[in-house]
């Protein structure tokens, strides 16, 4: 295949992809998450409630309804799909809800209930059913001095709260070690953003030894800047990682497009001037990711593409380049036991749990996606050009969707 026909199949499989990816918008966020701290005194209770307001955007009431309305139906919504209930009855809302300042891009709300009836509590938690069977509520109960966790999902929606006077093992007890490993193995396999960077990794991954570079670089990295964050030692805004990941997509997939073709100058000059304009439009004020930034993409770019056509292949700087971006990809694992509030005596376990998780549906990912790539590649000269061509191509489009929603959008 000729330098100009790769390019025009990148472009037209670009073109193709951005024009299928155009109406889904709400999808650009793959995983759906909330949180909610409960203050239990006796028969009342007062909870906070916390959630992003793209994933509040799934709702079709929610993207076309005036502010003021939307806010009084995610309210109701909130009420009616979170309850803390006393014998199997809802126990009644009493004070609120009421909306609470927070950061930009999410939604905090509080309001207290009554029980009125006796009987066993539990906390029962169907929200985003509806739009994201996935949905992960992470709930956490202050009753009695003795705070405790736990996650609820479709599959498990229901919390049964034992007195603190129960016996270890109750009902009360939060979320166990094996919980959060399910947990992490859940969250990667639906983070679809972290797959297709895995994906374009592997495109042109080269041998086994080889890949296995890359899969420990990228695990180093972001075990190493989840735990950074979980544990409070730097705590990065959201929305800035959920962009910068999706341009790490991007550029992986930038790359393998520039190593199985001509190898032009012109590539990384594009996209440094890209990212150089970007730099200079985020010093304005407009998008999530800070101008510097940009600015230091840019000049990595030049940088690293200079680097690589000194190498005799690309495979041998792979896993630096998945160390480099599975540090913000760290940052995105982070943010499902960051904001759950987790008392210090639950990171450990929580922390080591959701990290082997991870580590454990990567590896599952891997093993599958690997072999099959290796077989395609090996049906002849075609496939060898076609797999990789066409699908960085798309994983490209993919990255750069992905990217400006989330920095613009």
């Amino acid at each position: 295949m000729t330098g100009r026909r790769l390019i025009g199949s990148a472009s037209c499989s670009v073109v193709l992809a951005w024009l299928m990816l155009l109406p889904q918008r709400a999808a650009a966020h793959d995983r759906t998450m909330s949180y909610s701290a409960w203050q239990i005194d006796g028969a009342r209770a007062r909870v906070v409630v916390r959630l992003s307001a793209l994933d509040v955007s799934r709702f079709p009431w929610a993207a076309t309804g005036e502010r003021d309305a939307v806010e009084h139906r995610l309210a109701d919504y909130l009420t009616s799909h979170l309850q803390l209930l006393a014998g199997d009855t809802p126990c009644a809302v009493h004070e609120g809800p009421r909306s609470l300042n927070t950061t930009p891009g999410r939604l905090a709300y509080e309001w207290s209930v009554d029980c009125q009836q006796t009987g066993r509590l539990e906390i029962r938690s169907t929200l985003f059913v509806e739009v994201a069977s996935a949905h992960l509520h992470f709930a956490r109960v202050a009753r009695n001095g003795l705070p405790v966790e736990r996650v609820l999902s479709a599959r498990e929606p229901v919390w049964p709260l034992e007195d603190a006077s129960a016996s270890p093992g109750g009902g009360t007890a939060g979320t166990s070690l094996p919980g959060y490993v399910l947990i992490g193995i859940e969250h990667i396999l639906s983070g679809y953003d972290h797959l297709t960077f895995l994906l374009a990794l592997l495109l042109i991954g080269g041998s086994l030894a080889e890949v296995a570079k890359v899969v420990t670089g990228f695990t180093v990295a972001h075990s190493i800047t989840l735990g950074l964050a979980v544990l409070g030692y730097v705590r990065p805004e959201q929305a800035p990682v959920e962009a910068l990941i999706g341009l790490s997509i991007a550029l992986v997939a930038a790359e393998n497009v520039w190593v199985l073709g001509p190898r032009s100058a012109a590539v990384p000059r594009l996209i440094a001037a890209t990212l150089a304009v970007l730099a200079l439009v985020a010093a304005t004020g407009h998008g999530r990711v800070p101008a510097l930034t940009l600015a230091g993409l840019a000049l990595f770019s030049m940088c690293y593409f200079n680097l690589l056509g000194c190498v005799a292949g690309a495979a041998s700087l792979r896993w630096a380049i998945a160390f480099i971006f599975g540090l913000v990809h760290g940052f995105g694992f982070a943010s499902v036991l960051v904001e759950a509030g987790l008392p210090t005596e639950r990171l450990v376990q929580a922390l080591f749990g959701f990290n082997f998780g991870v580590e454990l549906g990567q590896l599952m990912v891997v093993a599958l996606i690997w072999p099959l790539l290796r077989l395609a590649l090996t049906r002849g000269e075609a496939w060898r050009l076609v797999i990789p061509n066409y699908g960085s191509a798309a994983t490209l489009a993919v990255g750069v969707f992905w990217f400006v929603s989330r920095a613009f959008g």
